[in-house]
């Protein structure tokens, strides 16, 4: 199983959706309560590469098996060298190294662009995930109790930080 890591096409926006959509409804990845249209999820990541942020998927075959992005972390002007990231698998493909691949090549581009630091935001029940990231270089900085409530009760946001090297 060969994966390929490629610029996201707006042909894409069916798989990406699909793959949001299941992770509203069955995970505390994302705190939406609402799944999404494909124009919603489209216009979401069109608003990325317009401030000049990626959008990568993982193909296997020409199948979008997974996606990632960084966009601001905050609006404010301070908070220009630090972005915060995104990564979704197909839940049908976890466990292959697609994550990695697409947490890989974001933190490359993110050095490529002269930023500092790359921050996640994690449900404190996803352990997978935060380890995941620590596996990566990158550390647990944070730990927000009550930040989120879905699926009838209370979430915990961790961030997760890495300090990107000079190119």
């Amino acid at each position: 199983m060969e994966v390929t890591i490629r610029d996201f096409e707006e042909k894409d926006v069916k798989a990406i959706t699909a793959i949001i959509n299941h992770n509203i409804l069955y995970s505390t990845s994302l705190y939406d309560y609402n799944t999404r249209t494909d124009e919603m999820q489209l216009e979401l990541l069109r608003d990325k590469l317009k401030k000049g942020f990626p959008v990568i998927v993982a193909c296997i075959d020409e199948t979008v098996v997974g996606f990632g992005y960084y966009g601001d972390f905050r609006a404010r002007e301070a908070y220009q060298y630090t972005v915060e990231h995104s990564v979704y698998v197909n839940n049908d493909f976890t466990k292959n190294g697609i994550g990695k691949l697409l947490l890989l090549e974001l933190i490359s581009r993110a050095k490529k662009q002269n930023l500092h630091t790359m921050i996640g935001v994690i449900d404190s029940e996803n352990t997978e995930s935060i380890e995941f990231h620590k596996k990566h270089g990158f550390k647990v900085i944070a730990t927000i109790p009550e930040t989120g409530f879905k699926f009838n009760r209370w979430l915990n946001s961790v961030f997760v930080q890495i300090i990107l090297e000079k190119k």
